[in-house]
């Protein structure tokens, strides 16, 4: 009993860490350049189409500290990308690499705009190809037969 009461504690406890995580701030503008660059290449993954540079949530805030702590351990840019998509996926990125899992990214935009251009072309063919105005004969037959039996024809 005493064990979950101290998990649920500790739970508890780790969770009101999170949400109260800060920006480090750091004197350095070489670092905090590096986080800047850094962090406008990165994709804040719990915001709609945000960098970490621009997301105000927890989880980009606590991404940026730990950009900042791999820039001060001496870690390069790409060993820090590399971090990122270890631990996060291709999707972390604003500019995934060329692959067979992200090949979709890359060709999904092009192949929409094809299959778009397809159908509109498709449908101004079919518009062009009907004479404007004109009914079929089989609709002329039908229409002067209701006239007919109205006797609304003119004479």
């Amino acid at each position: 009993m005493k064990r979950l009461v101290a998990a649920g504690l500790l739970a508890l406890a780790s969770t009101w860490a999170f949400g109260q995580a800060e920006e480090v701030a750091h004197p350095d503008p070489v670092v905090e350049q590096r986080l800047k660059d850094l962090a406008e290449e990165l994709r804040c993954l719990v915001c709609q189409n945000q960098t970490i540079a621009d997301s105000t949530a927890p989880l980009a805030l606590d991404l940026r500290n730990q950009i900042r702590a791999q820039v001060a351990q001496g870690r390069t840019d790409d060993e820090i990308r590399a971090y990122m998509v270890a631990r996060y996926g291709d999707f972390v990125l604003y500019r995934p690499p060329l692959k067979a899992t992200t090949v979709m990214l890359w060709l999904g935009p092009v192949a929409l705009l094809l299959v778009g251009a397809g159908v509109f072309w498709s449908v101004v063919r079919k518009r062009a190809a009907k004479p404007e105005g004109a009914p079929s004969p089989g609709r002329r037959a039908e229409i002067e037969a209701l006239l007919d039996e109205r006797e609304i024809r003119p004479k």
